[in-house]
Formats: structure tokens, sequence, C-alpha cells
């Protein structure tokens, strides 16, 4: 009596294989979480060299700050350069100051007020340039993994429908099925978890450079608002006079 044995098709259980045997819905599944990731690792390397820039930005305009040299000498040099931080803060500032007294300004109160106001308008931009991007890595990091659980949901169900029509149950027909599923979720992860970990890190430093600029514009406006008063005393005084 002539034995026959059955064999399971042979399947490539390699990475490459298991999406090409994947179908149409779980492969658009796990290019697009592919296409996320790639470009979450994009926002992280430029937002990572943006913020080490911008630190070292800081660091050098406030040494410049108070070196000793007049506002009228450092608003000279940087009214005709590309600012950022806290240059344009005070590029913003100065040039209200100047606007205001060449049109001949006389309440200090409204002054001070227009000063504020351009300096939380230069604030607000220069905090949406930091935050620029973040939020694709918040939407990242808290969609991919269900994204890429999808892809294993309709894998699974493909697989067993595949299972049902057939006449063996063997795992070696099984497996690589199963298999295909769970890469998406492992691609989710993949996109997942470095874009919730870089958003937290970013968002912190992105408060941390906001608090510095914050800072400076309470403290470049204490100093202005002593000058108004310095000059609005010698006023009084020459008209006294």
């Amino acid at each position: 009596m002539e034995q026959l044995a059955l064999t399971a098709p042979a399947h490539d259980v390699s990475i490459l294989g298991l999406f090409l045997q994947a179908g149409w819905i779980v492969k658009a599944v796990m290019i697009g979480l592919l296409a996320a990731s790639i470009w979450t690792w994009a926002i992280i390397l430029d937002k990572t060299f943006a913020f080490r820039r911008m630190r070292s930005q800081l660091n050098r305009f406030e040494e410049n700050f108070w070196s000793g040299q007049s506002l009228e000498e450092l608003y000279s040099t940087l009214s005709d350069r590309k600012t950022v931080g806290m240059g344009s803060l005070f590029v913003a500032a100065m040039r209200e100051w100047k606007k205001s007294f060449e049109r001949g300004a006389r309440s200090p109160i409204s002054l001070q007020s227009r000063i504020d106001r351009a300096m939380d308008v230069a604030l607000v931009r220069e905090m949406d340039k930091l935050e620029a991007r973040l939020g694709f890595l918040a939407s990242v990091g808290s969609v991919a993994f269900y994204v890429g659980l999808f892809g294993t949901v309709i894998g699974i169900m493909t697989s067993f429908q595949a299972i049902a029509g057939s006449d063996s149950t063997n795992l070696a027909v099984v497996a690589p099925g199963i298999a295909e599923a769970l890469l998406a979720t492992a691609i989710g992860l993949l996109a997942a978890i470095p874009a919730l970990l870089a958003y937290n890190k970013l968002t912190t430093e992105a408060g941390k450079i906001g608090s510095r600029l914050e800072a400076f514009a309470d403290e470049f406006s204490g100093i202005l608002s002593r000058q108004l008063d310095e000059r609005g005393a010698s006023q009084a005084q020459s008209a006294a006079e």
C-alpha cells in the first residue's frame, strides 16, 4: 500500500516575506505605519538639533545683553539680522520703543503696554516655531498602536477564513498567517513608542525654553519701565526749572 504524505506548502517567514504575503489591507496599514515612523524620526532629529541651536543662541544673546553695551548698540547690531528667541523679543520691543518716541509718544503707560504686547506677539511666534510638528508625534504615539492592531485583526480574520476553506489545521498552515497579522502590531509599536517618548521629552524642552523667553520678556519689560520712569522724571525736572 502506497502511503501518501501530505506536506504543508512552504512559507517565507522573514519580515519581508511576511509583508509580501499579507493581504492588501494589512500591507496598506504597514506601509502607512512605516511612513509615519520615518517621518517621526525625521521630526525627532530635526527638533533635537533645533532645540540645541536655540539653547546655544539663548546663551550667546544673554552674554551679549549683559555684557555692558548699550541697548541702542545691541539693537543696531540685531535689527538687520534674522533673529530668534530672545533676540526676536528684544528687537520687537526696541522697534516699538523707537517708533513711539519718533512719533512723540507722551504717555509712558500706553508705551509700556505697546511694548509688552509687541513682546507677547513675538513670544507667541517663537513658541509656535518650537512646538511646530510636535502634535504629529502626539498623534502617532496615541494612534499608531491601534492602527497596527486594526491590521492585525484584519490579518487574523483573513487567516481564519483561509483555514476554514482548507482541509488542514496544521500549525504550519496557521502560523504564517498569524505571523503576518502580528507584524502589523509590531510595526505599530515601533512607530508609537519612539513618538510618545520623543513627544514627552521635546515638549518638556520646549517648555523650558519658553520659560526662559518669558523670564527675559518680564525682565526686559522691567528695564524699559525703569528707563521710562527716569525719562519722565528728567522731563518733569526740566519743566520745573
